[in-house]
């Protein structure tokens, strides 16, 4: 089985930096599509930023400019660098990474979550 170990959450001011990180382990897995969304009291959650395995990325228009998504293939990490920070991005995060099992099967495996406070 995959585990995702998030960190690097933590209380900010408004227009700091933060760089969540979100480290996979585990045997008999390949990965393909990494993600981080996020969950704000009273919403829903949503997708932040995604990589492919090529390198490829997409972000929400309320973080692109100033969140930047990135990974570490020899290290099974991604990033997200978030500067310029505003209290809008107050949340949990979680990261979901896409996987293919040794036996081909595709599954998503989900973070516990970290947490991000901007204060203003």
């Amino acid at each position: 089985q995959v585990q995702l170990v998030e960190s690097g959450g933590g209380l900010v001011q408004a227009g700091g930096s933060l760089r969540l990180s979100c480290a996979a382990s585990g045997i008999g897995f390949s990965i393909n599509t990494m993600a981080w969304y996020r969950q704000a009291p009273g919403k829903q959650r949503e997708l932040v930023a995604g990589i492919t395995s090529g390198g490829n990325t997409n972000y929400a228009d309320s973080v692109k400019g100033r969140f930047t998504i990135s990974r570490d293939n020899a290290k099974n990490t991604v990033y997200l660098q978030m500067n310029s920070l505003k209290p809008e991005d107050t949340a949990v995060y979680y990261c979901c990474v896409n996987f293919r099992h040794y036996t081909g099967r595709l599954n998503d495996v989900w973070g516990q979550g970290t947490q991000v406070t901007v204060s203003s």
